[in-house]
């Protein structure tokens, strides 16, 4: 089973639009498959085309179009033995509201699918009630909901204490290792679990004869077992993505950053270099006053040496375009607020900038003393009734992100570089095709005090 996010995030994704993900999963032998915000990133005209004959049951009970039909089935009943098990799927509304809000309207703006997200956990319980009526043991919900508090009001815990009859949760979307139990709204334990980030476990779920359950998580690194038919696929795939991905395109005297060195995703809670780097780019090929990225678009560190198209790809995995747009600066104030405003959390919408620098105050998640770079290398206060140009991506201008407080706005021009493009552009033509010791360290943007 999986519970989602398996068609992007990584270099063989974003190069095929998740055709060569699917490609192995068919050697997998799914029992289900859930759908994570992930699995919108190419639209849905994209996931149907995928999925259209994929080998396993697709499960999904809160994703519908705009007529009312389910798009894939709320469950799948499998047979064990003497034993039914049920496999309920849901999707968190987020990627509606937020992330991949883009790929539930057209060009024209017409809104086609939607997530349903003021009825998601009534649907999980009729989904749930209606696998038990078909003659179901167990009830598994492979739920892409997360556990975060940044993911309210949308997450696993809430929805366990809201339903019952689910006997156990796999979870996924926060990207932790979760391993604990929740009491259902008739105060039964349910045990839910995630696995963690980049494949770090496995999870292993048994039910015994006598009907209890255990879930295990097992260091991938600890799994000796290999699949020759999988493993033949994954290596044809590598030689695709090698072919595609080996070309050095530049060199790093520094280490290219979004963690702290620990495992911990700074770039969505404080500036780092990475994230200077990928908007100083955006900003350079716009010709634009501020450059402008959100921190979960910039996803893995590089370390220190050359650096691969495919590095770069892992580092900005998503095929977004450089766009140049125009807006007021009370818009940019507002932006940044929602950006920051989870704060010590964790948050997607985390505003990397250049050109730009501001104070935040975490207390009040307040943003202060917003001043802009001039031509001559000073900066000057922020103007609210102001215009400013900012070189980013179509991906707020279409909704996404930040409230929604930049969609809609002047587009004064659509380029046709992906911004990871812009980045290798950027290292190449304004740098001299090196990373240098300018970018040691995050350089004061954003003060959070």
């Amino acid at each position: 089973m999986t519970s989602g996010d398996f068609i992007q995030g990584n270099v063989p994704g974003a190069l095929s639009k998740g055709q060569y993900i699917i490609d192995i999963m068919r050697k997998m032998h799914y029992d289900a498959v859930g759908l994570g915000n992930h699995e919108f990133d190419y639209k849905v005209p994209r996931l149907q085309e995928l999925l259209s004959d994929f080998n396993a049951p697709v499960v999904c009970c809160n994703f519908y179009d705009m007529n009312g039909h389910r798009m894939y089935d709320a469950y799948t009943l499998r047979t064990y033995g003497d034993r039914k098990v049920a496999f309920v799927g849901v999707v968190t509304p987020e990627a509606e509201i937020k992330a991949e809000h883009y790929a539930f309207f057209d060009e024209m703006g017409q809104h086609h699918y939607t997530l349903r997200q003021n009825e998601y956990p009534m649907l999980v319980q009729q989904a749930v009630d209606a696998a038990r009526t078909e003659g179901a043991d167990y009830v598994v919900l492979l739920s892409h909901l997360g556990e975060d508090v940044w993911d309210n009001p949308w997450n696993s815990n809430d929805l366990i204490a809201a339903t019952h009859g689910i006997d156990v949760v796999l979870d996924a979307h926060s990207h932790n290792v979760i391993d604990t139990v929740i009491a259902n709204s008739q105060g039964r334990l349910v045990p839910m679990v995630n696995t963690g980030t980049q494949f770090a476990n496995v999870g292993q779920l048994c039910i015994d004869a006598e009907g209890h359950i255990d879930v295990t998580l097992i260091p991938t690194e600890q799994i000796a077992e290999v699949s020759l038919s999988v493993d033949a696929i994954v290596e044809q795939v590598k030689e695709q993505v090698n072919a595609q991905t080996g070309q050095v395109v530049a060199y790093s005297e520094v280490p290219i950053l979004v963690t702290d060195g620990n495992g911990n995703r700074m770039v969505r809670k404080a500036e780092t270099n990475a994230g200077d780097l990928t908007a100083d780019a955006l900003r350079w090929k716009m010709g634009a006053d501020i450059g402008l990225v959100n921190g979960g678009v910039v996803r893995v560190d590089l370390p220190v040496g050359d650096i691969h198209y495919g590095d770069v790809i892992s580092l900005l995995p998503f095929d977004n375009m450089v766009w140049k747009i125009e807006v007021t600066g009370s818009q940019i104030l507002e932006a940044m607020r929602i950006g920051i405003s989870k704060l010590p959390a964790e948050n997607g919408d985390f505003p990397q900038v250049s050109g730009l620098r501001f104070t935040v105050t975490v207390a009040d998640h307040s943003v202060s003393n917003a001043e802009v770079l001039q031509a001559d290398g000073s900066y000057a206060p922020l103007d609210p009734a102001a215009t400013y140009t900012i070189g980013t991506f179509d991906y707020p201008v279409n909704g996404g992100g930040y409230g929604g407080v930049l969609a809609g706005c002047t587009v004064l021009e659509q380029s046709t570089s992906l911004y990871r493009d812009a980045l290798v552009e950027y290292i190449t033509t304004a740098l001299g095709g090196t990373v240098g010791q300018q970018y040691a360290a995050s350089q004061g943007r954003i003060i959070i005090q």
